[in-house]
């Protein structure tokens, strides 16, 4: 089964590949096992279930790849308009490129997940609760930032932060739907436009969006 003391970080990279690749129903243990090449016994020594897998590549996804990046484009250091902008602009090329490296787009692995197990799994659907709420937080923060900073008008910035949320999931998920992620092109227009931004911005050469 390999080293066993990576055996466990195999099981979840395998285990979010897959999921995101094709879907959390669709992929079993077997499967997770055979990508990672571990033994289905050794499955059970660290995880309970699949679900409990999926727990935990989800929570080990935001700890080393989503939170680092997030950090890096909503930095207080950064106009706050400059980083929705910024991230806005990087979420079209990271499905461009996530196309090209699988044949198809794939969306958010995160919000794809969450809208397959929304009534089941109880324990996964709440960890995709919680990651989808820390990433609303970059996005808030952002968007108070802007209005004390007086380059959004005065707004309640809870209520365009979950504009902001719907307009990015919803535009993300219509990308996987139609298999085309040039329908993300328009969303930095159509952002700028729902949060009423006073002047336009020129985004930096975009850093890789996570995931979404």
């Amino acid at each position: 089964m390999g080293r066993t003391s990576d055996a466990n970080e195999r099981l979840m990279d395998a285990a979010l590949d897959l999921i995101w690749e094709e879907s959390y129903g669709a992929v079993t243990i077997d499967d997770i096992c055979k990508r990672a090449e571990v033994k289905k016994g050794s499955f059970y020594y660290f995880f309970d279930s699949k679900a409990s897998l999926a727990v935990a590549a989800l929570e080990r996804m935001w700890s080393e790849d989503w939170k680092p990046g997030l950090d890096a484009q909503f930095s207080p250091s950064i106009n706050p308009v400059t980083r929705l902008a910024n991230y806005f602009a990087a979420l079209h090329p990271r499905q461009v490129e996530l196309k090209a490296k699988y044949g198809k787009v794939l969306g958010c692995p995160v919000c794809s997940v969450g809208s397959e197990v929304s009534t089941q799994e109880i324990d996964l659907s709440a960890k995709v609760r919680e990651i989808m709420s820390r990433k609303r937080r970059y996005y808030e923060s952002a968007i108070r930032d802007a209005i004390a900073e007086g380059l959004i008008e005065p707004c309640d910035p809870v209520q365009k932060t979950t504009a902001i949320v719907g307009l990015i999931e919803g535009l993300v998920a219509q990308a996987r739907i139609l298999n085309d992620p040039s329908v993300l092109k328009e969303l930095p227009a159509a952002a700028f436009g729902l949060l009423g931004i006073k002047v336009p911005v020129t985004a930096a050469a975009p850093a890789s969006a996570s995931a979404t």
